[in-house]
């Protein structure tokens, strides 16, 4: 199976993936113990990026990576990925919350592989294709996760929508706050 079709499928399946290492995190939490409430930090400033993210674009739920338009503004000015750095925040939050040294490990083993090296350059494979001369200036001054260079206060403005913030981020605020709570009952 090449890089392609692995991406493909990684892409597709993501969110699976992603249940799975919640309950990895929930299997490895240690009861009794008082993992550092601090990860509630990482947490909501994972969902509260997520949150930016979802309202400067127009639709990123699906199981085949698809753009109407290359989206650079919001978010998007400062990480090309502000989705997938929600949920590495999200993660590392709950692998605090839950006390468990093996669970961030393995944590940041399978996001790094899973987003890393399958998902994340199968989307730009994508952008690449669609949108080369603007995604090659785009990767020039904005990293994956982080900014190459500061973003103007222009590019930070840029359409949002809470309709569409609503709609299509609802169903990660449930997962996330229900995530949370159950790491957090398992500490007493």
């Amino acid at each position: 199976m090449n890089l392609d079709r692995m991406g493909s499928l990684a892409f597709r399946f993501r969110g699976g993936v992603w249940t799975l290492f919640f309950l990895l995190v929930l299997f490895l939490s240690r009861p009794g113990t008082a993992g550092p409430l601090y990860g509630l930090v990482p947490v909501a400033l994972g969902q509260g990026i997520r949150f930016w993210a979802a309202g400067t674009i127009r639709q990123y739920r699906g199981e085949e990576v698809g753009a109407e338009g290359l989206v650079t503004w919001g978010p998007y000015s400062i990480a090309r990925n502000p989705l997938y750095l929600g949920n590495a925040l999200i993660g590392a939050g709950w692998c605090v919350l839950s006390g468990s040294v093996a669970a961030f490990i393995i944590f940041s083993a399978v996001f790094a592989f899973l987003y890393l090296m399958l998902v994340i350059p199968y989307e730009e494979s994508f952008l690449r294709k669609n949108f080369p001369v603007d995604f090659a200036r785009y990767s020039e001054r904005v990293g994956r996760f982080f900014p190459l260079k500061a973003p103007s206060l222009a590019e930070l403005r840029g359409p949002f929508d809470r309709d569409v913030l609503w709609r299509s981020e609802r169903h990660s605020l449930w997962v996330t706050l229900a995530g949370t709570l159950l790491i957090l009952s398992r500490r007493w």
